[in-house]
């Protein structure tokens, strides 16, 4: 018994430690990415994506995708375009630039020029673009604008595959992935809600006299182009959504979620290429709609329909240009 109790008061010999030997990981080693939140201020994160192009780059790709695939990206124009023209405005347009200028003429009593008439009855057409002539005819255009886009972004996709694509096949089995599409377009119609609101707002509150000094137009206006970058902001990322989803076996939410992560650290970058489109285009517009105005009034509701109609399809081609851009990391 004493024996054992001895035992138990010898000191017990330590081991000697050994020093851990740190395990080489194969592979280049990357520090870890910044992250940072959104409306909170925060130092610039420089992206490791590599540049996207510029817009002049990226319009001049959709240019030549467009006319070298023209068979059926012009197809789809014209095809849209009929039905757009039986179904929504039934073969009558909502102005009539003849009746415009004569009436602008009839006002001014021939003191503004006949250059100045056309440019503001070309403002006018720009702003009309897209308003139906009745009710029914909205929700027409609502459905004939869906199945184009389908259709155009399935025959797209084809074309960059390198693979052959029509006008049948892009309404034909373009159409699958439309309830998946729909709910994007709910999710971006929710985004849009902003510019809505600030829209009306700033709407009453100056058509009423609620605000009248400068400072309170200023004031209201700040409030408005706030709203209009809140809106722009989360569009900016959503709008791709909308080709992503287009993929065979894609969930809505999942889409939304990779086409954050496209814009992730240079939405700034894609804000600027989206605000080319329409600017390049209402300036190509008017290149060709003022002289006509001037000297061919007759022909200028057609033409103008035309050139809508065509711009609608090719504006789809520019922005899935952006969208391929995105997707070349």
């Amino acid at each position: 018994m004493l024996k054992k109790t001895i035992a138990k008061l010898k000191p017990v010999k330590k081991q000697p430690k050994t020093k851990k030997v740190a395990t080489k990981t194969e592979g280049p080693r990357r520090l870890k990415q910044r992250t940072y939140k959104s409306f909170k201020l925060s130092k610039k994160i420089k992206p490791v994506q590599p540049p996207l192009k510029s817009s002049y780059k990226i319009f001049k790709l959709s240019l030549k995708t467009f006319f070298s695939n023209k068979k059926v990206l012009i197809g789809l124009s014209l095809v849209y375009g009929l039905l757009t023209l039986i179904l929504v405005n039934g073969f009558g347009n909502s102005l009539n630039a003849g009746e415009l200028k004569e009436a602008f003429s009839d006002l001014s009593d021939g003191q503004l020029g006949d250059l100045t008439v056309s440019a503001t009855i070309f403002g006018a057409l720009v702003t009309s673009t897209g308003s139906a002539v009745t009710a029914t005819g909205s929700v027409y255009q609502t459905v004939l604008l869906v199945i184009f886009a389908l259709a155009t972004i399935w025959c797209l996709r084809q074309v960059y595959a390198g693979q052959s694509a029509s006008v049948k096949d892009g309404l034909y089995k373009g159409m699958t992935p439309l309830i998946p599409f729909l709910l994007v377009l709910v999710v971006i119609g929710l985004q849009l809600l902003p510019l809505a609101i600030g829209g009306w707002l700033y709407g009453i509150v100056i058509s009423n006299n609620i605000a009248i000094t400068f400072v309170e137009k200023a004031i209201w206006g700040l409030l408005f182009g706030s709203m209009v970058i809140l809106s722009l902001y989360m569009i900016s990322s959503s709008i791709f959504g909308l080709f992503v989803v287009a993929l065979p076996d894609m969930k809505p939410m999942k889409a939304l979620r990779s086409a954050r992560g496209l814009v992730l650290h240079r939405r700034l970058m894609v804000i600027k290429r989206l605000l080319f489109l329409p600017v390049i285009l209402v300036l190509i517009a008017a290149v060709i709609m003022i002289p006509v105005l001037l000297w061919l009034t007759a022909i200028a509701d057609w033409l103008f329909f035309g050139l809508s109609q065509l711009g609608a399809i090719f504006s789809l081609t520019y922005l899935y240009a952006l969208y391929r851009e995105l997707l070349n990391e």
